[in-house]
């Protein structure tokens, strides 16, 4: 059991890969926004693959262990403490009754932490998923971000404690935060030629983007386009602007769409369909990068990907997010 002193920024209760199958009915699949950080936090506290954990935004999350457990804390060094001394990342640690937890906050590298107890968050499956939505208000705990004086339940861990503390993850196999972001695109569904020039593609695959203050768990926005990007003069049926078209339904997670010169990446609650433009899609292995991603700090710059090569990042990324990353 978890007694949250103080909520932060933002600390959602999120699993992988979230909430699947709804798109269809408007629900976006939430989950977590890195889940290589997650899913490593899993390993350590031998919780079944895809546990929900609790996802750290920023930092200022406090909170009191009220029984004996073992956690982990991977993702971005938000200057964790525990009873007033630094936590060791990436590695299992015992923690006992009355134990307190404290983040700060963000630095150079890196945008959320992940807190992950062994036996899991116990808060009730929704369609499939543990998983927070904040812009639907469902799933998690009661739907919101975590506040004072919440109780978050935990399950029972998947063996005695003294087996599962003391795991690492291999320095090696830790991922890398930077503020340069790479990330591997595939252009479409709404690309070159008809919606798109062919300067306007190499300007997407040659340039820099910064990310914007306004980004949140729906989409992170990114700095603008310039107007020859757009292989139109305007959106025909669908509006004034090029950017418009018939609402259709978007290709999430990992859309960049197009909002007048604006391009945003539709992420974990994003939007699940509308009357814009998505003229790329950021590979599956790739998402955990854009969790980590500061605003008005980082940057982000696009590499054409085939998709070919996204199923073969994916099985890659599958290896990697194993025990054999982890020292026992």
């Amino acid at each position: 059991m978890l007694k949250i002193i103080q909520g932060g920024v933002q600390a959602v209760v999120e699993d992988w890969p979230g909430r699947l199958g709804y798109m269809g009915a408007g629900m976006a699949p939430a989950g977590a926004m890195d889940n290589v950080a997650l899913e490593f936090g899993n390993l350590l506290v031998g919780n079944e693959k895809g546990e929900a954990g609790i996802e750290i935004a920023v930092g200022m999350f406090n909170a009191q262990f009220e029984k004996d457990t073992v956690i982990a804390v991977t993702g971005a060094d938000l200057g964790a403490t525990l009873n007033g001394k630094k936590l060791p990342m990436w590695e299992s640690v015992r923690v006992s009754a009355g134990d307190k937890l404290k983040f700060r906050t963000y630095g150079e590298n890196g945008f959320r932490a992940y807190l992950s107890i062994a036996g899991g968050i116990d808060v009730p499956v929704y369609l499939g998923s543990k998983s927070t939505c904040l812009f639907g208000g469902y799933g998690g705990y009661e739907g919101r971000p975590l506040k004072t004086d919440d109780v978050l339940e935990t399950g029972s861990p998947s063996a005695p404690l003294t087996e599962l503390e003391g795991r690492k993850v291999l320095p090696d196999k830790r991922p890398v935060y930077t503020n340069e972001i790479q990330l591997r695109l595939i252009p479409g569904m709404n690309a070159y030629p008809d919606f798109v020039t062919e300067e306007g593609m190499d300007y997407l695959y040659s340039n820099k983007f910064q990310f914007s203050v306004n980004s949140n768990r729906s989409a992170c926005r990114l700095d603008p386009l310039p107007d020859y990007f757009f292989a139109r003069k305007d959106g025909g049926a669908g509006g004034s602007h090029p950017s418009n078209i018939i609402d259709h339904a978007y290709n999430m997670r990992g859309a960049i769409n197009v909002t007048g010169n604006t391009p945003s990446l539709l992420i974990a609650d994003g939007p699940t369909l509308g009357g814009f433009m998505c003229c790329g899609n950021v590979i599956n292995a790739d998402l955990w990068k854009i969790g980590q991603a500061a605003p008005e700090r980082d940057y982000t710059c696009f590499v054409l990907s085939t998709l070919e090569e996204a199923v073969e990042a994916r099985k890659a990324q599958a290896e990697w997010l194993s025990m054999d990353s982890i020292a026992m």
